[in-house]
Order: C-alpha cells, then structure tokens, then sequence
C-alpha cells in the first residue's frame, strides 16, 4: 500500500515557496536528483558578526504562512479572473522575469476566521510543496502573503476540464479511456506512496495541462487532501455524492477511498452514468440522500446496455476498484499492473458507442440545469410556502447586505446547534453557491434549505420549464437560457456550458 506520512503539527514545519523533498520512489513517481555540497561549503567558513539589530528595520511577519508579507504583484503580473470560490478567487499571472504564465489563487484572509481555517490553507500549501514535481499533479510555484490574501502560485493547466476534452473529442475508444484512467490512477498512487489521501477525487479536479492532443492530466485541487496518519480511522464527511466511498458514509475509511473514487471515473467514462445514483429507483428522485443509500445498497450493474459491448478485462478492473469492502479492493499500484490499463494490455482500439458519450454530456448537464430550475422555484414561490425561511435568512446576514457570507453561514448554523464539520460547512456552502460568486444570495439560500420534495412539485418544475420555454415550443435551448439568464443573474459562460 505504500509508506505512511505521519502529518506534523503545521506550526512546526516551515511554508516557503520552495517544495520539500520526497521519499527514495518507485519506477512511476519522478524523484529529484540529491543535492552535493559545493566544495566551498565542505568544510566550516567562519561566522560573520550579525549587525545589530537597530540597524534596519525588523520585517514583519504574516500570520497565516509565518514569514515575511510578500508582494506578489512584485514578481507577477495579475491578468483576468479564471474562477471563483467560496474562499478566493483564482487569477492568470505572467511571471515578470520570464514571461510564463501560471495561475495564482488568492485567499481572503478576512475569510480565515479560527485556527482551523488557517491549518487548512497551511496544510493544503505543505501537501502542494510535497508533491509538486511529481507526475500528473499540478506544479506548486510558491506560496505568497499580503495584508489582504494568501495567494498560491501554481502551473496553469490552460487545457481544460477532463470531460469537457472528452466530449469535444466526439469519440473515443477503450485504449483512449484507459490512457485517462492510468494518469488517474498514478496520483492516487503517488499520493498514497507519498503519504497523501486526497479524499475528493471527481472528473471537476482533473484538467488538461494544455490544449494539446496529447496533453498530461493534472490533479489540481487539493483542499479536502491530509497527510495520512498510520493507524488512525477517519470518521470526516467529505468528497461529491456520486464519487463518495461507502465507508466515508459510514464514517470510518482510510486510504482506499480514493481508488473507489477513481474506479467510479472510470464506469463513467465506459458507459456515461455514474455506477450508482438515485435514478435508478423505481421513482427518478435524484437527491443527495438517494446517491447515498444507492451507495450503501445497490449492486454493482456491469450486465445492461452498454456493458456488453465493453471488455471483460475492463468489467474485471471496474469490479476489483469498486468492492465495496476495502480490504477486498484493489490498491493503485495493483491497479497500474492491471492487464487492462498496463501500456498495451487488453485495452481496446474499437470505438465506443457513440451513445455513452450522449449520456456523459447528459450527466454533465443534470446537476447543473437542475441547481438553475430550483432556483427559478425558489424565486417564485409564494410567502405561505417559504414562510420562516425568509427570517432565517434575514438573521443569517448579519450585516444586512443581502447575501450571505461563509462566516455567517458558519456563525448562523452554530447558533442553530450545527455540528456540521469545517470541511461539510465548506461543501454546503459550494452546493447552495449556484453562481459560484462566493456568497449566497436570497434565492440561492430557499434553494438550499427548502425541503426539496416541496420544490419538486409537479407544478413546480411545469412553471420552471415553462419559464425557460419562452415560445411555449416544449422545447428548451441556449437562446431561451440566454433570454432567461437576465432575471436571474446567471453568467453567460454557465449557460454555454450548460448546453454544450
């Protein structure tokens, strides 16, 4: 299974901008060459007196990584916004001494209220130093400290998101979708070799290096990702509901929760849905509760449509990452050894049916235009049905500005008796953000905490469709979204992404 990193106390080990060294690794993990002394530093050189220290000025030291502020705007030149989250906002930089653009992730320190929030960021930048260099995971830059952010210096990875690349390909065969699911697998390895649990591995966290056909994936989010800790159990609810381990559920996993993921990937990738999910009940109720409980319950299907067509040596590896008993369940670096996903094993050249990538599209899409139909119901429901919720919110937004911060979700569900854990807060912050602006608005907060089989009404979801379908045609397109987006506030780009 690999070596155990034992996570030290983040207080006691230096952030700087330079990445720490790695263990002696295996053939598929890059190792640094060691550093020799210079022959001028092989013997002791006499220590130079320290000036006195009145003689300049001490420089002061930032609370969140512990060494000097740095004005990142001195090395990088700050281009346009990438993305946003519920904690920053990630930037195009171009590094001034060469000209090469990387991307830099800004962290409100306003944002960073107790200890906890701070040995996130801290240990997200250690894990970033630790594994940085090796293949398939996004190169760390360097870790930088004003008054204002943290901000997080790292490759630019311009190629886009895995799925996307997939679907705009139009076709793929099984040798394509091995090659995938080997870069995929090789992080989980390195990081299990390298002492790291990611914890939310999911198609959104994989981007492209470039737009080259032949470009490298990159792991690039590493904000839910621990140093393993040998022996202990862990009991946190992390991860995203399709993607999610039983034993997660059952809040007690280790390590082999990330093959899981990565096997669930990998399904989806051969036959365009997820192995488990609500839908396939009797009555379609996709909720987050019904992933789960399919999770828990259903059996591994890998005999309907289109599994038939796809090899056995594929339906073998599948079965082997998706046990649900860890202790039966492959490792990664067993997993690389697979006859399937060796460079030219069993994989085959044979296109797949065009029909799996129609149903990776479809799933793609699900989630997203149902987050904007439920907001469009929230927006019009009447003041009998959201009564109470109205107050809540009102006594959320502490300082009347019409949205709701992550502090004050934090701050307003501990008043309620949360015992909702730091990473669980973050999540349910991300899932009610529709328009990932970084607050949630009124519309967005009656999405979120409105019992979902009421918006889910059959009239309900008639006036939401009908609110899209402007020419009353029955059918809705990119123009209708664009038409409808105004009212809502929604960004151009997540209507075209919706579609396409």
């Amino acid at each position: 299974m690999g070596l155990c990193f034992t996570r030290s106390k983040s207080h006691d080990i230096p952030i700087s901008s330079s990445s720490s060294p790695s263990p002696s690794p295996p053939p598929t993990i890059k190792s640094k060459p060691p550093k020799y002394p210079s022959s001028s530093s092989q013997f002791p050189q006499p220590i130079p007196k320290p000036p006195s220290s009145s003689s300049f000025p001490q420089p002061q030291i930032g609370p969140i990584l512990n060494k000097p502020y740095a004005d990142v705007s001195t090395l990088y030149d700050i281009g346009r916004e990438l993305g946003r989250g519920q904690f920053g906002i990630t930037y195009l930089c171009t590094e001034k001494s060469t000209g090469r653009n990387f991307a830099c992730k800004s962290i409100s320190r306003r944002k960073l209220v107790n200890k906890k929030d701070i040995d996130d960021v801290r240990r997200e930048i250690l894990i970033l130093q630790h594994l940085t260099g090796q293949p398939n995971i996004v190169e760390f830059k360097g870790a930088y400290e004003d008054r204002q952010d943290v901000h997080l210096v790292m490759e630019l990875c311009s190629g886009g998101e895995l799925f996307d690349r997939i679907i705009a390909k139009g076709s793929y065969s099984e040798k394509e979708a091995a090659r995938v699911i080997r870069q995929i697998v090789n992080v989980v390895h390195v990081c299990h070799f390298m002492g790291v649990m990611h914890r939310d591995l999911k198609p959104e966290n994989f981007l492209l290096a470039s737009r080259e056909d032949d470009a490298p994936i990159k792991a690039t989010d590493f904000g839910l990702s621990v140093f393993i800790e040998e022996g202990k159990v862990y009991k946190e609810l992390v991860g995203s509901a399709y993607y999610v381990a039983p034993e997660v559920l059952r809040r007690s996993y280790g390590k082999e929760i990330d093959v899981w993921s990565a096997g669930v990937i990998l399904y989806i990738l051969l036959s365009g849905f997820p192995p488990f999910w609500a839908g396939k009940a009797a009555q379609f109720i996709e909720t987050e509760k019904g992933i789960f409980d399919a999770i828990l319950e259903t059996n591994l299907d890998l005999q309907s449509t289109p599994w038939p067509k796809i090899s056995d040596s594929a339906k073998d590896l599948i079965s082997k990452m998706l046990a649900r008993d860890p202790r039966k369940r492959i490792t990664a670096a067993q997993a690389l050894e697979h006859p399937w996903l060796k460079v030219g094993g069993d994989a085959s050249d044979k296109p797949i049916d065009s029909a799996v990538l129609s149903r990776m599209k479809q799933l793609r899409a699900m989630n997203k235009m149902k987050k904007l139909a439920l907001k469009v119901i929230a927006e019009n429901l009447s003041e009998e049905e959201i009564k109470g919720l109205k107050q809540m919110f009102k006594n959320m937004d502490t300082d009347g500005s019409g949205t709701i911060t992550y502090d004050e979700l934090k701050a307003g569900l501990t008043r309620l008796g949360s015992k909702l854990s730091e990473a669980e807060m973050k999540q349910l912050m991300d899932a009610a953000d529709v328009d990932k602006n970084g607050t949630i608005d009124y519309v967005e907060f009656i999405t979120a905490t409105m019992h979902r089989q009421r918006l889910e009404k059959e009239e309900h979801l008639f006036e939401a469709f009908q609110y899209f379908d402007k020419d009353g045609s029955g059918l809705v397109n990119l123009l209708k979204l664009y038409s409808s987006r105004a009212k809502l506030l929604v960004a151009p780009k997540f209507c075209d992404r919706l579609c396409n």
